[in-house]
């Protein structure tokens, strides 16, 4: 947005100088991209006298000039067909660099050579006429800088204006900012009119098809215009912000959208077909001719203003050919509109067209606006073009227009900005910017926000507009008081990083792999039909198949992953991940997300070195693994059970088991069948664990209870018994663990023999049980008489006997 110093200044009295002013602006949140001096480039243009006009020899329309600029004297070559001797105009001396980007140097013209350029308006930027060069009045000093002469001054702003801003798209709107800053009043435009006797009623009209596209639309009568050039002082306004002057209607439509943000559109009502405005919908593939000369096919969104026969603009993007303003126009009808921003950002985004005004209905203008600016475009209308204004105004809004009050806290607004606002600074501050605000109690305010602040929503915004006008740097630096509050870590956080930390420090690596597996991955890990693993959710537009299903396992994962890493030569891996796996419900409900563990090694149980041979790792390597995994997060005791046959199918049965803590499953782990690891290419042993961290954080504890070790002799003793096969040694040790014994420090298995002479069907089970008290020493009697009471209730429990 280009804003110029001198046309703010029409509306506001600014004390600041223009580099002050920019600072200002950009700490109120309106940044000020660049600052430049309009007529920084007429240094070197001077005010010359032509003291002498005559023909040039090797051209009949071109004349040799002797120019007076004060003393210094130049020979020009020139062509305008108004130079005469005596008058005085613009002198441009070589190395001037115009508007346009061209430099002037001396050059030869026909073999004459010319020292100087005698200026047009249009070629200085202060005007659109270049039939002839300037003539500047007799009365001004020879030699002065031209821009001193004609007291040209003005400084052009580029705005960056954020989207939330659309107010700011006018100089009004900058000017309402400026006065905020200053604390002054803006003074509006005069929009007072006279009218004609006519009625607007009974010669046009205005129907909205669609109000939804179109909340409000208002319409005005000017007869009697006569098309000609803009005042220099329109013309000057428009070229400071970029725009090219047309005519007086044109450029008065132009003019207001920069003044006020509200774009206009200007129609010759002659050509309106039974003089009605119909604003609907195109029809899809309808062609249409716009200004530019282009013809554009229509969708069926596109929202059009029609009169009763055909299309004649596109709505808030740009006008057509059949019903523009030409030289022979002497009634014009003037719109006035909203539209909706979603229509016309959809609109210009698909015809590939931006305007100056589709740029500010797509970010939204102001409702209450629309009649101010047609009000000033026929009052300038009626002064510029000796037109007659029509009685009345068409102001079709469908709906009325809802008025935004928000309720503002003091207390709370000092608290959040750390300010000491007082009630009725807080007040100033708003009413600056045109906010009404109504004092409620002591602490309550009831604002009203302006109309042209479509961003004004909430009590934050509020606050945020008292920040910005008393000034970001003004708000005293505090830090906010929090009362020290101890922090509870989220439980699955916590258990995650328990993990990863202990994994790591006992030498497994992390893999991460993709939620999505293989749509076969159940058949690869042979899982019988009725298994729960395979009822998985499907993608619906999967990369591949091997990723079209949501897991319901890690498993396939990590094998991918030692798939990948054995094909690079690594044959000895520990790996783990934790993740969700995703296990359907009902088809209305999405899945049950559940995080798991898993655990995978293969290879060595230590590197082969200096000091051991190679060994490879077994099931009690991985089951030691979640043993000591367990007591890391603070589960109690870590228990394996008999796994059901058909529950893992990739594992080998007697060679798995599943995990438990306190009769409840955790989990499972054992040794993967061979035909399983085939597809995945690894021939290997591979031993694997999968844990649901879900169902075994009830049981972990983040405190640790430490005792202290007895300062009392252990006594041990050692029993074996004779069992059969199917008894489990795990189930021995829990039967002993139950006894409750107080004593009892540890149980270790440390024999298993199946051979003769032991019978058929049966197996020796040895155990050594360490004794301990933690306030005396035990004396034999004792620990035999317990011990003996342990051996008898294993014998009787198991059906066991002692090897003779």
């Amino acid at each position: 947005m280009k804003a110029s110093l001198s046309w703010l200044k029409t509306y506001v009295p600014i004390e600041m100088g223009a580099s002050e002013l920019a600072d200002a602006l950009t700490m109120v949140g309106l940044e000020v991209e660049s600052a430049t001096d309009r007529f920084d480039f007429m240094k070197g243009i001077l005010v010359g006298r032509v003291t002498e006009v005559r023909p040039h020899p090797n051209a009949d329309k071109l004349r040799i000039c002797d120019v007076d600029a004060g003393g210094r004297r130049f020979k020009v070559i020139c062509g305008a067909p108004n130079v005469q001797k005596g008058m005085l105009s613009a002198v441009a001396l070589p190395g001037i660099r115009f508007p346009n980007g061209t430099v002037l140097r001396e050059s030869h013209i026909r073999s004459v050579v010319s020292e100087g350029m005698l200026c047009s308006e249009k070629e200085l930027g202060l005007g659109d006429d270049a039939s002839g060069i300037m003539e500047l009045d007799g009365s001004l000093k020879l030699g002065q800088d031209l821009a001193w002469a004609l007291k040209l001054s003005d400084t052009v702003f580029e705005i960056g204006v954020t989207p939330n801003r659309p107010d700011c798209l006018g100089m009004i709107g900058i000017a309402r900012e400026i006065a905020g800053i200053q604390r002054s009043r803006i003074i509006y435009p005069d929009v007072r009119i006279h009218e004609d006797e006519d009625q607007i009623s009974t010669l046009a009209s205005v129907i909205i098809e669609a109000p939804e596209h179109c909340p409000r639309y208002a319409a005005r009568l000017v007869f009697d215009v006569s098309i000609g050039p803009s005042p220099f002082w329109l013309q000057d306004r428009l070229l400071s912000v970029g725009l090219r002057p047309i005519n007086n209607i044109v450029d008065i439509t132009n003019f207001i959208l920069m003044e006020t943000g509200q774009p206009l559109h200007a129609f010759d009502f002659d050509r309106l077909a039974q003089h009605r405005i119909v604003v609907k919908t195109a029809k899809e593939g309808t062609r249409f001719v716009t200004l530019d000369q282009k013809e554009r096919i229509l969708s069926s969104d596109t929202l059009m203003i029609c009169d009763g026969e055909k299309e004649v603009a596109i709505a808030g993007v740009m006008g057509g050919m059949n019903s523009e303003i030409t030289e022979t126009t002497t009634r014009v009808l003037i719109e006035s509109a909203c539209f909706n921003p979603v229509s016309i950002r959809r609109t210009a985004k698909r015809l590939g067209i931006s305007t100056e005004a589709s740029h500010r209905f797509e970010r939204g203008v102001d409702p209450e606006g629309v009649i101010f600016a047609l009000s000033r475009a026929a009052r300038l209308m009626a002064e510029l073009g000796g037109g007659r204004i029509v009685s009345g105004s068409i102001d079709a809004c469908p709906k009325e227009i809802p008025k935004r009050e928000v309720p503002l806290s003091l207390s709370r607004t000092n608290h959040l900005l750390g300010t000491g606002f007082t009630q009725e600074k807080l007040k100033t501050l708003l009413e600056s910017i045109e906010f009404r605000v109504t004092p409620i109690d002591e602490d309550r305010l009831n604002v009203l926000a302006p109309s042209f602040r479509v961003d004004i929503k909430r009590p934050e915004d509020l606050m945020e507009e008292a920040a910005r006008l008393l000034g970001y740097q003004h708000i005293p630096v505090t830090f906010p008081s929090i009362p020290p509050v101890q922090r509870r870590r989220n439980p699955s956080f916590w258990i995650r990083d328990v993990i990863r930390r202990w994994m790591a420090g006992f030498g497994f690596l992390e893999a991460i792999n993709y939620s999505f597996i293989h749509s076969r991955f159940d058949d690869r890990l042979g899982l019988p039909e009725n298994d729960f693993r395979r009822k998985t959710v499907r993608i619906l537009n999967p990369i591949s198949d091997e990723q079209s299903r949501m897991r319901t396992t890690l498993i396939p994962g990590l094998l991918g992953s030692l798939q990948r890493n054995l094909a690079q030569q690594f044959r000895s891996l520990r790996l783990f991940e934790t993740g969700k796996v995703y296990l359907p419900q009902n088809p209305d409900e999405l899945p049950q997300e559940t995080e798991m563990l898993a655990v995978l090694w293969t290879g060595f149980r230590f590197e082969p070195g200096w000091y051991g041979k190679e060994t490879p790792c077994d099931f009690f390597d991985i089951k030691g693994t979640i043993e000591g995994l367990g007591k890391a997060i603070g589960i109690r005791t870590i228990e394996v059970a008999p796994m059901p046959d058909d529950f893992c199918a990739y594992l080998k049965p007697r060679r798995s088991a599943m995990v438990r803590t306190e009769d409840q499953n955790i989990g499972w782990m054992g040794e993967m069948r061979p035909e399983t690891l085939t597809p995945y290419d690894i021939h290997q042993e591979v031993f694997i664990a999968e844990l649901n961290l879900d169902a075994l954080l009830p049981f972990t504890t983040h405190h640790k209870k430490a005792e202290p070790l007895s300062r009392f002799p252990a006594a041990t003793r050692d029993f074996t018994l004779i069992v059969d096969k199917r008894v489990r040694a795990g189930e021995i040790l829990q039967c002993v663990a139950s006894a409750g014994e107080k004593w009892i420090e540890t149980i270790r298995l440390f024999d298993i023999f199946e051979k003769d002479p032991i019978p058929a069907g049966k197996k020796s089970i040895s155990f050594r049980i360490t004794y301990r008290s933690q306030t005396r020493t035990l004396e034999d009697k004792e620990v035999t008489q317990v011990h003996q009471k342990i051996s008898d209730m294993l014998l009787k429990t198991f059906d066991a006997s002692l090897p003779e």
